[in-house]
């Protein structure tokens, strides 16, 4: 374990803590904040007290306190996460989760996956991804296969958006600030006993700082451009039956620097990217034997389309992309009795893809297309045997039709014998990632490949006092991964590499979390993470640090609640050192970074807002050579109508 830094423990001692509040999805007493539910863990409505994973929770009210307007800044804040970027908002943005790769975070969107395809590595660019209508972030670490499937080796990031719900009513949000960014949204719908609709659109744009980092040379600004929209409609056709219908679009232009000839050196360039995303559902919910068996049958289609400029070149365009996923599912959850309970589901997925990339030799390439297809079952048991202890179990078994099959599982425990006061978690889970439709078919491409797997456990012990005002967590967690897909360099032409099963990883870490209350003013929350997560593979790298993980990461808030409704806050994050490559010869410098808010309500209807971001405008990088974000000033009004 790495030595813990004094600045790490000053920014979590003030608040050593518990995983974040979870919103419920129906209203309970605050008091008993950690009995509030969550879905993600168990694909059903459970307690967080019964939960044995991980779980972190950014509840609407945070989103609302922080001023979210970039999903990953907020993930950046919570334990066992890593966030990289290359260049400012808008530029390819890596989630890590406990030290897995990037493309080992499954992310979903009101339960749809949103992992693209066509990628690499088969990941999620968390780049486009604003707050937008999301209500409620869960972020479960450690290896989710057993229920969530390929890529939850490192976790799950799942978003919820706003249910709709009582008469017509809507919410709007318009900011400005620095670097010439402006950010609109606004939000509107009804629901009933019938059901309910509602109708969500937002644009952010903004003129960002050069991706080539200024301190080496960079001049020229690369912006950013998003636009999104959003509906979904419920509608309860009988007292059984009801009907579930959701879909987003957005649209993005993001500006970066390459790579340009004849130097082939990172420089200012006029390069551009176009992103669209559409994300659609269509399911059905069954309710039978008076509730005790809840069945959801869902189909859903995801599609995301990349394209890459030069406008020093001919043809302009320099890369092409389309990545598609359908799939159907069946999900069942069985309550048998008050002690026992089962959720269980059969899904089969299709996942497509089609690259090309033009060039002055070959302007109009014949694209490169594949499809792999996976058919999997699951089933997970959970048992209450005695008041206070809950004990699951699960197995996952999925049939790929290039590599073949995989099993997970998974086994887990909480135990509170003192009405929740005191929480013992033990969790072991088993996560697989199945080989990218790029590493299996691309020029590089190898169909022998098997699917990356992990192990892991974790445990964690979590106590409040002061009638739960102040609680604190701490958890150590521990994860092989094994079979790791990378590039395997050769002397063999034409491609002399490609990718093959021979690396290992290992993270191992403690992660601490607090929250305390100290008044109807005042309220402090924290966390830090100690981290070592390691290159496991034979060769000149074994033992080293993998690239882009901090060994320490700290977040600690403060949020103040005057008279009058004047409400502000501090946040602070520390991220400790890390190295920007596998042979651990870059070293990129720990930084940390203070942000100030505050709010004021004008009436019932109207709030004014405005915070500043990186205060005190340090200088850091969370990849070599590329740009951040100095000290930025935004203000803004929020409604309610």
């Amino acid at each position: 374990m790495r030595s813990i830094s004094v600045l790490a423990l000053v920014a979590a001692l003030p608040t050593l803590a518990t995983p974040a509040f979870a919103l419920a999805a129906e209203p309970l007493d605050d008091a008993n904040a950690v009995d509030q539910v969550v879905v993600t863990a168990g694909r059903a409505a459970d307690k967080l007290s019964e939960v044995s994973v991980s779980t972190t929770v950014i509840t609407a009210e945070t989103l609302r306190q922080r001023q979210a307007v970039v999903v990953s800044d907020l993930l950046s804040r919570t334990p066992g996460v890593t966030v990289t970027r290359n260049g400012g908002v808008g530029g390819s943005t890596q989630v890590r989760i406990r030290g897995a790769e990037t493309d080992q975070t499954a992310v979903l969107i009101d339960g749809v996956k949103l992992n693209d395809p066509s990628s690499t590595g088969g990941g999620y660019n968390f780049a486009t991804l604003l707050a937008g209508d999301v209500d409620r972030i869960e972020v479960l670490r450690g290896p989710q296969s057993t229920l969530w499937g390929s890529q939850a080796i490192g976790g799950v990031v799942s978003m919820i958006t706003k249910t709709p719900d009582g008469p017509l009513s809507g919410d709007a949000t318009i900011e400005g600030g620095s670097r010439a960014t402006a950010y609109a949204r606004v939000g509107v719908g009804a629901g009933g006993d019938w059901g309910g609709w509602r109708l969500a659109a937002g644009s952010y744009t903004t003129a960002g700082v050069s991706n080539f980092d200024e301190t080496m040379g960079g001049k020229e600004r690369d912006g950013y451009r998003n636009t999104a929209v959003s509906g979904r409609l419920d509608l309860n056709v009988t007292d059984g039956v009801a009907i579930d219908a959701r879909a987003s679009y957005a649209k993005g232009r993001n500006e970066f620097d390459g790579f340009p000839a004849p130097t082939f050196a990172f420089a200012d360039t006029g390069e551009y990217g176009r992103t669209q995303e559409l994300v659609s559902y269509l399911g059905a919910r069954l309710s039978n034997f008076d509730g005790a068996l809840e069945s959801r049958v869902g189909y859903s289609y995801t599609q995301t389309d990349r394209d890459n400029y030069d406008p020093s070149l001919t043809p302009t365009k320099t890369f092409d992309a389309r990545g598609t996923d359908n799939s159907l599912e069946y999900q069942g959850t069985w309550t048998i009795n008050p002690v026992w309970r089962a959720v269980f589901g059969a899904e089969t997925e299709r996942t497509w893809f089609r690259t090309a990339s033009p060039s002055s030799f070959d302007p109009n390439p014949t694209p490169d297309r594949h499809a792999t297809s996976m058919d999997s079952v699951y089933g997970q048991l959970q048992a209450k045997p005695i008041e206070g202890l809950t004990l699951t179990g699960g197995v996952r078994y999925d049939d790929h039709d290039t590599f073949g099959d995989a099993t997970t599982f998974q086994a887990g425990a909480t135990w509170s014998p003192n009405g929740g006061a005191t929480i013992v978690r033990a969790n072991y889970g088993e996560g697989f990632k199945a080989p990218s439709l790029y590493q299996l078919y691309s020029d590089y491409g190898n169909t022998d490949l098997k699917p990356e797997e992990a192990k892991s456990w974790d445990l964690g012990v979590e106590h409040s006092v002061l009638d739960g005002r102040l609680r604190g967590s701490v958890t150590y967690f521990d994860r092989d991964t094994t079979n790791q897909i990378d590039f395997l360099s050769n002397n063999t032409p034409p491609n002399f590499g490609g990718y093959a099963n021979t690396a290992k990883t290992r993270a191992t870490g403690v992660e601490l979390e607090a929250s305390f209350e100290v008044n109807s003013l005042l309220a402090l929350s924290g966390n830090y993470t100690n981290m070592d997560a390691v290159n496991k593979s034979a060769g000149a790298n074994y033992g080293k640090d993998l690239a882009r993980r901090a060994g320490e990461t700290a977040s600690a808030d403060a949020e103040l609640n005057l008279p009058g409704g004047l409400t502000g806050g501090v946040t602070m994050q520390y991220v400790g050192h890390s190295f920007d490559n596998a042979s651990n010869t870059r070293r990129l410098k720990s930084y940390v970074l203070t942000d100030v808010r505050i709010s004021y309500p004008i009436n019932d209807t109207f709030e004014l807002y405005g915070r500043v971001e990186n205060l005190f405008d340090q200088q850091y990088e969370t990849i070599y050579r590329y740009g951040t974000l100095g000290r930025g000033a935004f203000a803004g009004v929020r409604a309610r109508f």
